[in-house]
């Protein structure tokens, strides 16, 4: 079993998560974290940090996030300290349907 991040994180993209997780399996994005899940120890200590609530343990119906956590992990680079969020996190926070805005970008 592994945690995700899926789209509920996009533009929001705190990273209270990065601070809590033991083995450092977060990856950053544009606009967005991802999970290797691969790496992820299954600990569930990022799930309730994550003030979007875009971090879920792995489920069948969550198949399509799995794979997008597990492309962009080996694309992205490592986070292992959490950054300030964008400044208009908030007002993305719980907007549904987010993948439109999703960017393939690299943060840093």
């Amino acid at each position: 079993m592994t945690y995700i991040v899926n789209d509920s994180c996009i533009k929001c993209k705190y990273t209270d998560c990065v601070d809590v997780c033991p083995v450092d399996c977060f990856y950053e994005g544009e606009n967005m974290l991802v999970i290797n899940p691969d790496e992820c120890i299954d600990c569930g200590v990022c799930e309730p940090e994550c003030p979007a609530e875009a971090i879920k343990p792995e489920a069948p119906e969550l198949a399509k996030w799995i794979d997008l956590n597990r492309k962009y992990s080996a694309l992205w680079p490592n986070i292992s300290e959490s950054k300030n969020h964008p400044s208009d996190a908030d007002e993305w926070k719980g907007k549904k349907d987010k993948m439109q805005y999703f960017s393939e970008k690299p943060g840093g």
